[in-house]
């Protein structure tokens, strides 16, 4: 992925102090790996949704924290550096396609931590990798779980990382369009299994919008290359539930899926990237799957 002098985004705040490590190999390794891979594998073994533990789907589910973080200033590393390229593009991406439709984006903050971090809907730990926050609109990202991606889950490369931040902010456009505040009214009036049932689409929703924003992206910059595409389809394989759970315990038990399995994720990240538009994402049909 040719990213290098690109345009970088003005909406990351660095929380990291220091200059930040972590993320890409050429930033070096990032703090709490083990304890980010274990929570991981454990909340997917156990059938919980880190998002849920936050209270990321119900546009709150905590009381703001006041932040102790040190100063904020613009990523100066590699790793900060790069989040900040893939931001910015998806500001464009998304910002034209919205254009065309007659309405204006409102692009989302990123912001850049190390071990837990205040937000609008709680707390956020490392531990549960990137998340995107509905009441503050932000996304919250600790650089090592890209070294985890890479070292301990077996889907490494620039892009695989830029697929990341593109499903959260994925998730940033269904709060944007209505989506997330949809299920949140199922939420006390559907079972337990229902709403992981739609946990799921709302995942694998933001996997094919990441595969829209490579399409559009790639149309625009033609900075992709060789390998980049394989790289997104494996990290989805690799952070299937039923491939982590796997790997956590030796056995899959679907009606506990969050996320969608492997097969899932990387289907819908295809059909965004084949197609280029919104409109394929319905993954709440019923005819969806």
């Amino acid at each position: 992925m040719k990213w290098e002098g690109q345009r970088e985004s003005d909406n990351v705040e660095d929380a990291r102090g220091g200059g930040g490590r972590g993320g890409l190999p050429i930033g070096g390794r990032g703090l709490g790996v083990g304890g980010i891979v274990v929570a991981l594998l454990a909340s997917w073994a156990f059938g919980i949704n880190p998002m849920t533990v936050l209270g990321l789907l119900d546009g709150g589910g905590g009381q703001p924290v006041q932040s102790s973080a040190p100063a904020e200033s613009r990523p100066q590393d590699p790793a900060g550096r790069f989040v900040s390229v893939v931001l910015a593009d998806a500001e464009d991406v998304w910002g034209a396609y919205f254009q065309r439709n007659g309405q204006q984006y409102r692009a989302p903050r990123l912001r850049l931590f190390r071990g837990s971090e205040p937000t609008a809907c709680g707390t956020g730990e490392s531990a549960m990798g990137p998340f995107y926050c509905p009441a503050d609109r932000k996304v919250y990202i600790d650089l090592g779980f890209f070294d985890t991606l890479r070292e301990r889950l077996g889907a490494p490369g620039d892009f695989a990382q830029a697929y990341v931040i593109a499903h959260e902010v994925g998730h940033h456009l269904q709060n944007l369009m209505g989506t997330t505040e949809k299920l949140d009214r199922a939420r006390g009036r559907v079972s337990e299994r229902e709403m992981n049932a739609m946990s799921v689409k709302l995942e694998l929703q933001a996997d094919c919008y990441a595969g829209v924003w490579a399409k559009l992206s790639q149309q625009g910059k033609g900075w992709l290359e060789q390998g980049d595409i394989e790289e997104a389809l494996n990290a989805a394989a690799q952070i299937g539930d039923d491939t982590l759970q796997k790997r956590s315990r030796g056995s899959v038990v679907p009606e506990s899926f969050t996320h969608g399995s492997s097969a899932q994720r990387t289907r819908w990240f295809r059909r965004g990237l084949d197609t280029g538009d919104l409109k394929a994402c319905d993954t709440f049909s019923s005819a969806a799957s």
